[in-house]
């Protein structure tokens, strides 16, 4: 039985690596075979786990067995942690990432992936794959599982502060993107962090269709645990809700929102009255003053930066022309398989197969440009 994949995402600081650990605790008490995996550059998901210890990351050891032209091996990279009152062991793995400044942290991440797929890490003997996520990133590695479908779901991390919530509402759209191309990840929800009872996640989840999994109290004992490297499960009023989560999740008793999401301006309104003034433009003369600003000719200017929405279109423009139709008709009119059928006059698994068709080569296309 294939393991089941799941992807932690939060902004930085807000306790995506705490919510894991614990969770991966939570499952090995069950009784279930974890591997909890850290896929952030600063690689701290798994230091809990192994009490403070640094594991090697498969970006340093990959580098280090390429320079003497040797494979990665599973040992080289997954690390076994026993822990005296478990039934099971928890397996921990760091992705890793660049040093500061000097390279692509998502690139690192999709060439982590990489490596694991080839030691075939989807078909170990595991019960639970838990993917320790950076999210307040907008590289495209970072959303390496939603892409590629290598989650087959996804949990948000918030609390109750505006970035926080902001870096949830994008990670949301993202994977609703990705499901336009064919992505098979599902948002099952969110959990409320260090949760104050202020309530506002609560009203950014109601306002975009996300249901609140689990609230985590601000807790200075569970904190005081995480910073010595012990779980925060351990204690009775922590435990009870992660284990109530873990039991949902392994009994699949949690329904994946169809959430929207909110656009900015959607967002930004949630949190107070916004301004309806147009932002005043500098002008040249007042910034350069007396000086008289640079001339620069049209070869000097720089070429625009093509955006995801701008490059999905050109690659929609590419599809076969009854691809493109059926496509459009369902993913932006949002119409129904039989609705389409009927308009096309096509029988409905005529149109199935053309909107297979046309996302599968919408993804190709997107990813390999």
């Amino acid at each position: 039985m294939a393991a089941k994949t799941i992807a932690i995402y939060g902004k930085g600081g807000i306790g995506k690596s705490f919510t894991t650990t614990n969770l991966s605790a939570t499952f090995a008490l069950m009784n279930k075979r974890v591997l909890q995996l850290g896929c952030d550059p600063k690689h701290d998901s798994t230091t809990s786990l192994f009490g403070g210890i640094p594991l090697p990351t498969v970006t340093d050891v990959f580098a280090e067995k390429n320079a003497v032209n040797r494979q990665v091996a599973v040992n080289d990279i997954v690390f076994r942690k026993d822990i005296p009152d478990f039934p099971q062991p928890i397996y921990g793995i760091e992705l890793g990432g660049p040093q500061v400044g000097r390279g692509c942290g998502g690139r690192g991440i999709i060439s982590g992936f990489d490596v694991l797929e080839k030691l075939g890490i989807f078909e170990w003997d595991i019960d639970i794959i838990l993917m320790d996520f950076l999210g307040d990133v907008v590289c495209g590695g970072f959303a390496t599982p939603l892409a590629r479908s290598l989650s087959e779901q996804v949990v948000l991390v918030t609390s109750n502060d505006r970035q926080s919530i902001f870096t949830a509402n994008n990670i949301c759209k993202a994977n609703n993107y990705f499901k336009t191309i064919g992505g098979q990840s599902r948002l099952l929800g969110m959990i409320v962090n260090r949760d104050d009872g202020s309530g506002v996640a609560e009203k950014y989840a109601e306002a975009a269709g996300i249901a609140v999994l689990m609230k985590v109290p601000y807790n200075t004992e569970a904190r005081d645990r995480d910073d010595s490297f012990d779980f925060a499960v351990r204690l009775p009023e922590i435990g009870a809700r992660f284990r109530k989560l873990a039991t949902d999740i392994l009994g699949d008793r949690i329904q994946p929102c169809e959430a929207k999401g909110l656009d900015f301006s959607q967002f930004v309104r949630l949190f107070g009255e916004v301004s309806e003034e147009e932002p005043v433009p500098a002008t040249p003369e007042e910034l350069f003053g007396n000086k008289k600003p640079p001339l620069r000719s049209s070869e000097e200017e720089k070429p625009v930066v093509e955006s995801d929405d701008m490059k999905m279109a050109r690659c929609i423009g590419m599809l076969d022309e009854e691809e493109k139709e059926v496509y459009l008709m369902a993913e932006k009119e949002h119409r129904s398989t039989n609705e389409i059928a009927s308009l096309l006059r096509l029988t409905e698994s005529e149109v199935e197969t053309l909107l297979l068709r046309a996302r599968k080569q919408l993804k190709r296309l997107f990813f390999e440009q």
